[in-house]
């Protein structure tokens, strides 16, 4: 199937994503945008080649700007010197946000075998579709076990698909989140807009800064000298994130220069992507519930600027690192939360990655219905009129609006004192997606829709390592400041490499 996008021209597409940044850059409290000209922030490219309805080129662009924008305001501040230029090219941009990745030539499937989309509710006369995530084994056995199936991964996908046929979809999404395990039910958006999560979610801002201390805020914190690993050398970063967004977010800060020292738990079970996800971080592993553990965290914790985080509503207070509990060990902190729902509402406490919002909030039916018909046939590829978007953007740009967060609290803390909470969701985003419009899909043009394509589309923008997991090829970071793309400063490692210690 052959199809083009009324994509915009390359000017307008630029203008489009200045104009996404300055909004973010007021709404977090930076004094004014001088950086947002043509002197300190050169954009380049379109978004032709991924086959979205969705601007996902003005969410790529505008997100990962955003966040370079913020560490050239940062360097600035700290050196005392002219904003350095940021420069992000949109097809880099947009290649970074595929995720692409391979190890010794060979690119992982990063899928469990019944993760995916299913019809339910035909034996019920309640037809409806449901998105299973089970790339973790206790959350494929969960699901297995709710549809009364063998645990386990030889229960293949045509009996999950046998088995839902019974189910009502919302029965089978609500049983499934009781259970912690993570399952969306197909809306259309106008279903999602009803939704009480919808109107909570709406209420937030796209990325939440709010001061932790405002009654006794922490002064100022001094800084190490700006070191030459980058504008945010001497930055300490403890990243307690598995999933996508997390990692994508200290990862950005590792790129401009960021000691970002990631923590895991032993045992926890971690993605595929994370030996892309690991590039330029030091990885240890601490048991947090262990009083050892605990210990030898809050020592890690005196030393931090920023604690990121995307435990499970309430786990880490029970651990004692809460955000108040955490101001408390380490004034000045900048604590930084992300979610899949956000923090307020019905489902302020579900479980939840880019694929299950994508279906929950209608994206999916929206993006299917923009396809459906196009070069006579099902583009939506007989999935009930519900189609992906051709990346995980939500992930991607929550990652990358959670990094530029980060950055305007530290650049508060730093001008105005306190201690600082930065709060991003995945809902969220995708509501932000939403908000900058859909395109008509035309049914003319050379677009090569595969998901294959990736690999042609990114690869002028690889960049090939060593690292403990294998020879790593993959997409460079593709905010640029100043002109030169810092090199990582550590390799992607297996957790527990490095030992839980500052340098």
């Amino acid at each position: 199937m052959q199809m083009s996008l009324a994509t915009p021209p390359a000017d307008a597409l630029h203008h489009r994503i200045r104009q996404a940044v300055q909004q973010q850059w007021h709404a977090a409290g930076l004094l004014g945008a001088p950086a947002l000209d043509a002197q300190g922030l050169q954009l380049g490219g379109d978004g032709s080649g991924y086959p979205s309805s969705f601007a996902v080129d003005v969410a790529a662009g505008a997100s990962v700007a955003a966040a370079t924008l913020a560490a050239a305001q940062l360097g600035s501040l700290r050196s005392g010197s002219a904003l350095a230029c940021a420069s992000v090219q949109v097809p880099h941009a947009l290649a970074e946000t595929t995720g692409y990745f391979t190890l010794d030539g060979v690119q992982p499937d990063l899928w469990s075998p019944i993760s995916g989309l299913y019809p339910c509710g035909a034996a019920v006369g309640q037809p409806g579709w449901v998105r299973i995530h089970a790339n973790f084994d206790h959350h494929r056995d969960g699901a297995l076990q709710l549809l009364g199936l063998p645990i386990g991964a030889s229960t293949p996908k045509q009996a999950v698909a046998q088995a839902l046929n019974a189910w009502d979809a919302i029965d089978f999404e609500t049983q499934a989140a009781e259970r912690g395990l993570v399952v969306a039910a197909a809306r259309t958006p106008q279903e999602w807009a009803a939704h009480p999560q919808s109107a909570a979610v709406a209420a937030q801002p796209l990325v939440q800064i709010t001061q932790l201390d405002a009654g006794q805020p922490a002064s100022p914190r001094a800084w190490p000298a700006l070191q030459s690993a980058g504008l945010l050398s001497g930055i300490r970063v403890l990243d307690l994130t598995r999933i996508l967004s997390g990692p994508v977010a200290a990862r950005t800060l590792a790129a401009h220069g960021a000691d970002v020292l990631m923590i895991n738990g032993p045992g926890l079970p971690n993605i595929g992507a994370i030996a892309d996800l690991s590039r330029g971080k030091r990885s240890a592993l601490l048991d947090l519930k262990s009083a050892a553990g605990k210990a030898q965290f809050a020592s890690l914790l005196d030393g931090a600027h920023v604690l990121l985080q995307g435990y499970h509503p309430g786990s880490l207070d029970a651990l004692g690192f809460g955000p108040q509990q955490t101001v408390q060990l380490r004034p000045g902190i900048v604590y930084a939360s992300l979610s899949a729902y956000g923090r307020s509402g019905p489902w302020a406490d579900r479980r939840g990655f880019d694929s299950l919002v994508q279906t929950a909030s209608g994206i999916n039916w929206a993006e299917g219905q923009a396809f459906e018909g196009i070069a006579g046939g099902n583009a939506s590829g007989g999935s009930g009129g519900l189609r992906a978007l051709p990346m995980q953007i939500l992930d991607y740009a929550a990652g990358f609006w959670l990094a530029f967060g980060i950055q305007a609290a530290l650049y508060r803390q730093a001008t105005q004192g306190g201690s600082w909470h930065v709060q991003v969701s995945l809902a969220r985003t995708a509501q932000w997606l939403r908000e900058l419009g859909q395109r008509p899909v035309l049914p003319q043009g050379l677009g090569d829709t595969a998901e294959g394509g990736h690999a042609a589309r990114v690869a002028p923008y690889l960049e090939t390592l060593a690292s403990g997991f294998g020879v790593l090829t993959a997409v460079r970071h593709s905010g640029v400041l100043g002109g030169v793309a810092m090199p990582w400063r550590y390799p992607s490692m297996p957790p527990g490499t490095a030992a839980p210690q500052w340098f």
